[in-house]
Order: structure tokens, then sequence, then C-alpha cells
């Protein structure tokens, strides 16, 4: 039972997002959030007008945790190394190492669920996700460029290219590790992509 008013919007924010990657969001009710935590409607309408309102506040803190990620591996990848590649290959090792930590198949990714429903979502929900996915090409496309400004691909690669295939091996991986229910297949996948940045631009 929540304490106090920010333990309780907290609380409905995680019911509901766990809910959500269980269920989707058609199929997961206010009710059924509300069931969850053991609090009432009058609780849920305290923080939130609407299911609208709590899918925005669910999909901006989303991104904020998601920056914050990014943000963190790419500073922990910088203090150990200064040459862009190498910087790259830790950054998706840290993920690696952090996925090879799952003993069950990853929930999923909030992004992707609200994409599958994209006719439930205004614009602005959808522009939250655009900038999110941006964000990352963004800040991997810069480290990828400085290693092609360094480096000859042994194939022809763009740096934007390269740095969404991050996004696309990420998001592909946490439905195919649900469908196989096998964890290991997160760790696996990323380390694929880590090995084909290494044979492009021969390293190691």
């Amino acid at each position: 039972m929540a304490t106090n008013t920010t333990d309780s919007r907290t609380l409905i924010m995680d019911a509901a997002q766990e809910l959500i990657l269980q269920h989707g969001f058609a199929g997961t009710s206010i009710d059924a959030i509300l069931e969850r935590v053991g609090l009432t409607k009058g609780a849920f309408f305290h923080h939130f007008r609407s299911k609208s309102d709590l899918a925005h506040a669910l999909i901006e803190r989303f991104a904020e945790a998601d920056e914050a990620l990014l943000e963190g591996l790419l500073k922990r990848a910088e203090r150990l190394s200064r040459d862009p590649l190498q910087q790259v290959l830790i950054l998706v090792g840290l993920l690696e190492e952090m996925a090879d930590e799952l003993t069950e198949p990853y929930p999923g990714c909030l992004f992707a669920s609200f994409c599958y429903e994209t006719q439930l979502f205004d614009d602005e929900v959808h522009e939250v996700i655009r900038e999110a996915f941006a964000l990352w090409r963004k800040r991997l496309g810069e480290k990828l460029r400085q290693v092609l400004e360094v480096r000859t691909a042994r194939l022809p690669a763009d740096p934007d290219a390269l740095a969404d295939m991050l996004t696309v091996v990420v998001e592909g991986v946490y439905v195919l590790s649900k469908s196989m229910k096998d964890p290991k297949l997160v760790a696996t996948q990323l380390r694929q992509y880590r090995n084909y940045l290494e044979l492009l631009f021969g390293e190691g």
C-alpha cells in the first residue's frame, strides 16, 4: 500500500508499465493497474487526468531513463579508452554484460510496445519515441564518424545506419528472446553486433 502521494504515483506507473509490456496498452485497464497496486480510482485521478495522460508520463519517464543509460555508458567507455572504435565496442560490451545477467526473457521495451499500437497515441508520444531513437543514432553516429576518419571499413559503411543497427538488434532480440523463452539471446545478439564492427573495421 502506498504511504504518500509520490509513492502512489510511482506505484501506479510501475504497475502500468509492467502490465503494458505483458498485455499491451489497449489490454491494460485502469482497473487492472489499480488492482495490482491496491489503490482507488481516486488515487489514480489524483495523479493522472486520463489513461492517455498516464501514457505520456510513462513514455517520458522511459525516455529519460533510456537517455541516462546511453550517456552513462558513453562516459564509462570514454574513460576506458580514447579510441572511438574501442569506445563503441566497450559500450556494446557493457550492454552485453548487462544482458548476460538476465535469468528471464527481458520484459520488453515501452517504445516498441507503444509503436505496436501506434493508433492509440498522439503525436507527442510518438515524438518522444522518435527523439529517443534519434539520440542513439546521433551519439553513436558521432563516434562512428570519428572511426571512419581514421580507419577504412572493409565494406561500405554509413555511420548513422551502423548506429541504427544497434537499436534494431536490441529491439528485435527482445521479441525473439520472449518468443523463444531464452534470456541469453539478448547477450548473444549484442555479441554478434560487436563482432560485426570488429570485422568491418579490421579490429583484432
